[in-house]
């Protein structure tokens, strides 16, 4: 399997590259900017792929790569700061540009091979940055220019380095996905072969390989991710996979009944229950800070699994493993540990964990984004009421509570995020949108009804159009749609008489409101 290297050096369309590499059906992984030469040789790839950057070259901090990076013989793809990086780690000189430059441009291409081929001589682009190269390494020759940048694209004349100043992964560059395929099919020489199959497979292996004869607990919420682990971890390990679906007292309603009838039920799944909301509250009680919310949970979690592992042992054996579904963007965002971004946050399955635990974590779709996990589930033949629902979040209603969690807010909530479920459904809307939920706010508002003064609580309504959760765009929801929630909460959910809709996109706000 073709593999493409992209070294982060913090730039916020980093994602973006890998999702346009994956999207061209060649794997790829997204590894910090520093690599050293020797991880490189054993990763073995068919490129590298350097990102873009908030910094400066010129800064004395700034985030480099190795410099023997340039010796391996693997072509290189330098993208905005990544530009910069191969043009001054080569003797070039890069500065602060006189005007900065930030949305289209027109492209002159002036070698129209490689990395331009099939591409007409003029091309728009999205540039996005604040530094130029000044003078051209020595062995470098131009490919294209703009008006503002007189080596908007460039290549060493005898090795495969390429680079260029604008962004073809972002949808602003028209034809920016013909330019990384000329780089991955053209330059790296790769198959364009990867596809979920492929990945199912390898993920079987790989599972087998790490548990052995071993046993294996599998946090199972009911949810995309751990239903696609779940059924993973059971194809490779069968009968020594125990689910334990946790209700821990933040869950939406019916969902403890919907996780046994589908996916006990209908897939034959192992399914432990526990009841465990009353200790949940019980830690949750009094906390309001959304990151303290998140770890909580998380630390209660494993502390639940850990008792259930040990009451299985006596009975089956030990279980040292413990799989949960994490994705990429719930590493991406929780953590730095791919390059220099910053922590947006606390994802309870990542960064919320404790940091002892007696479990061996498996984590299969961690390199995976949504619509990737969710093409694994129909390649393992899970049903389509599991592989589309929308996503939901491990803290679950905790942190679509804002301030304290109580059972009283739990119960308002659960009654309006189920009139958003029904209604966005019999519009026609569920799998158009990323997510669809309520949100309690910790205010209270006057109202009026039959007549006499109501000071109760507001439901915020959220909807968000998104590829991957990454970014996402408010939902431009009907009228009559908005209509019939608001009238259906306020009449039907006893202690609410205001709904607002929330319009932010992501950026700046997140899709959850903590």
């Amino acid at each position: 399997m073709d593999r493409i290297l992209i070294l982060d050096f913090g730039g916020q369309y980093t994602q973006l590259i890998a999702r346009r590499v994956r999207e061209l059906r060649v794997y790829c992984e997204i590894h910090p900017y520093g690599l050293s030469a020797e991880a490189i040789r054993a990763l073995d790839p068919a490129g590298i792929i350097l990102s873009g950057s908030p910094a400066s070259v010129y800064q004395a901090d700034a985030p480099l790569s190795t410099p023997a990076l340039w010796d391996l013989g693997r072509p290189v793809l330098g993208i905005c700061y990544g530009l910069c990086v191969a043009a001054q780690q080569h003797g070039g000189v890069v500065s602060r540009a006189a005007r900065r430059e930030y949305g289209r441009a027109e492209l002159e291409i002036d070698d129209a091979a490689d990395l331009f081929a099939g591409l007409d001589g003029r091309q728009l682009v999205w540039m996005s940055h604040g530094d130029k190269l000044d003078a051209l390494p020595a062995g470098f020759r131009v490919l294209a220019h703009t008006e503002n940048a007189p080596y908007a694209a460039i290549r060493h004349a005898a090795r495969p380095i390429y680079a260029v100043q604008f962004h073809p992964e972002v949808a602003h560059t028209p034809r920016g996905t013909e330019i990384l395929a000329n780089f991955l099919f053209r330059v790296c020489g790769c198959k364009g072969d990867w596809e979920m199959g492929a990945f199912v497979r390898d993920a079987v292996e790989r599972i087998r390989d790490r548990v052995g004869e071993g046993r294996a607990l599998c946090a199972l919420s009911g949810g995309v991710d751990s239903s696609v682990t779940a059924a993973l971890m059971h194809r490779a390990i069968g009968d020594r996979l125990t689910c334990v679906f946790v209700d821990n007292g933040v869950l939406r309603k019916g969902e403890a009944e919907r996780v046994q009838t589908v996916l006990g039920g209908q897939l034959g799944l192992k399914i432990l229950s526990v009841d465990a909301s009353k200790r949940f509250l019980d830690r949750l009680a009094g906390i309001t800070d959304p990151e303290r919310k998140r770890k909580t949970i998380g630390a209660e979690f494993i502390a639940v699994f850990q008792e259930a592992a040990a009451r299985l042992a006596s009975r089956l054996g030990p279980i040292e493993f413990l799989a949960q579904g994490t994705l990429y963007p719930d590493v991406i965002e929780s953590v730095s540990v791919k390059g220099p971004s910053v922590t947006i946050k606390t994802h309870h399955n990542v960064g919320g964990l404790p940091a002892e635990m007696r479990f061996t974590l498996v984590e299969p779709l961690r390199e995976l984004f949504k619509d990737e996990v969710r093409q694994v589930g129909r390649q393992l033949g899970l049903p389509e009421v599991v592989i589309s629902r929308q996503p939901f979040p491990g803290p679950g209603l905790a942190v679509r509570i804002l301030g304290e969690v109580t059972a009283r807010g739990l119960d308002l909530l659960r009654e309006a995020d189920a009139i958003v479920e029904e209604e966005v459904r019999a519009a026609g809307l569920y799998e158009e949108l990323w997510q669809s939920f309520a949100v309690l706010l910790p205010v209270r508002t006057v109202g009026v009804m039959g007549d006499e003064r109501t000071y109760e609580h507001v439901i915020a309504i959220r909807a968000v159009t998104s590829l991957d959760g990454m970014t996402a765009d408010w939902a431009r929801l009907p009228d009559d749609l908005l209509a019939r929630l608001s009238n259906r909460i306020i009449n039907e959910v006893k202690g609410v008489n205001r709904v607002v809709y929330d319009i932010s996109s992501k950026p700046p706000s997140t899709i959850e409101w903590e």
